[in-house]
């Protein structure tokens, strides 16, 4: 029985991701008044997540210095450090911490606005005056939350790979040009492609999920929180599955 829920609720959501690109062209044509919307969920998700972003960034750039530069000392493979910060922060472990960011942020708050648009019958409404609730509620969200992460990712490895130049100075000094020169070496189009890619994977996963778990709320107020946690766990391991395969593809037909 579980298998069997857990096909019909990726079909549905399949079907909800393509009634929604579908409803993009419209939105662009003739969304107007939704533009705010998809300008206040960039705001919210984007710019409003950097602080921790940031953080978090310098954080694990600082713990791959720490950690690499020691053990890479031992055998004389200090090099080795400028492709390992790039495979760590801008090609593997960027795509997947943003996409973290933006769910307990953003994936919550989706389905808890949205299923409380539901039990209040604020969607019948937009039906009951000829406005689709897809295109005025789920497109401009699902836009906000896949460019929002696509940009949160490019800020996170930038940030990182800059940020981790503070930290190499606590070790060894070296001059920014030889650190920056190094880690454009190494640093191809493959790998900012591949990022890119997980972001818009992840984002789109992250919007139908929180907007398909909101909708499917029926009539108690209690069901709004239940809708938050689901919207989470979902996307959590919908971004962890394309994530893996996207990096399993990457390795097997790039490398």
């Amino acid at each position: 029985m579980p298998y069997s829920t857990a096909i019909r609720d990726i079909m549905y959501n399949l079907g909800f991701f393509a009634r929604t690109l579908k409803g993009v062209a419209s939105f662009l044509q003739r969304g107007q008044a939704s533009y705010r919307i998809l300008k206040m969920q960039i705001l919210f998700t984007f710019v409003q997540a950097l602080g921790i972003s940031s953080l978090l960034a310098l954080g694990i750039g600082a713990a791959v210095i720490i950690i690499g530069l020691p053990i890479l000392s031992t055998i004389s493979q200090q090099q080795l450090l400028y492709p390992l910060l790039i495979t760590i922060i801008t090609r593997e472990l960027g795509p997947l911490l943003t996409a973290f960011i933006i769910i307990a942020r953003s994936a919550t708050a989706i389905a808890t606005e949205i299923a409380g648009m539901v039990i209040s019958h604020e969607i019948e409404a937009y039906i009951s005056i000829g406005v689709d609730p897809i295109e005025h509620l789920a497109v401009p969200r699902f836009l906000g939350v896949t460019a929002s992460l696509v940009l949160l990712n490019l800020y996170f490895s930038f940030f990182g790979l800059a940020g981790s130049f503070l930290v190499v100075q606590i070790f060894n000094s070296l001059p920014a040009q030889y650190y920056f020169s190094n880690l454009l070496l190494y640093l191809n189009i493959q790998d900012i492609l591949m990022t890119i890619i997980k972001s818009i994977a992840s984002g789109m996963i992250i919007a139908i999920v929180a907007v398909t778990q909101g909708l499917a709320v029926e009539r108690a107020s209690t069901e709004v929180p239940v809708a938050g946690l689901k919207a989470v766990g979902t996307a959590f391991g919908g971004c962890i599955v394309v994530n893996l395969i996207l990096s399993a593809i990457y390795y097997l037909v790039v490398l």
